[in-house]
């Protein structure tokens, strides 16, 4: 599933939401879990397969993304952008969305983590734009 959410000329539906970014990262394989959250950890939107807790998985973003950010201003690297956790289950993807929300992907050893990370940069203004 693509993250191209660039209106096409027939289409008449709405403009595409939170949600249905969430659902197309979920809809990917390997994917465990998407999760849209604000900057204070609060859940805006997230799906995950069970037992994740999406709220409670919410919760532990900011501090790492605080800690990120902090590490680009003293190593002069500029604002946050993007960061990625290898574990032995997984791998962890947060990104920056805008000023106010963080995305959290949670994928499984076998999910292809290059096409994600592509997609998140080539259309990270068109979802930033679903903020």
């Amino acid at each position: 599933m693509s993250l191209d959410f660039t209106p096409q000329p027939r289409q008449r539906s709405a403009m595409p939401t939170i949600r249905d970014l969430v659902s197309a990262l979920r809809g990917r394989d390997g994917v465990d879990a998407a999760i849209v959250l604000g900057r204070d950890g609060l859940l805006i939107d997230g799906k995950s397969a069970a037992p994740l807790d999406p709220d409670g998985l919410a919760a532990y973003v900011p501090p790492m993304a605080l800690a990120a950010v902090d590490l680009g201003l003293a190593a002069q690297r500029g604002d946050f952008g993007l960061m990625v956790l290898e574990y032995g289950s997984g791998t962890a993807v947060v990104t920056a969305l805008s000023h106010e929300a963080y995305l959290l992907v949670l994928l499984q050893p076998s999910a292809n983590l290059a096409s994600l990370l592509f997609e998140l940069r080539r259309y990270r203004t068109q979802i930033s734009a679903l903020v």
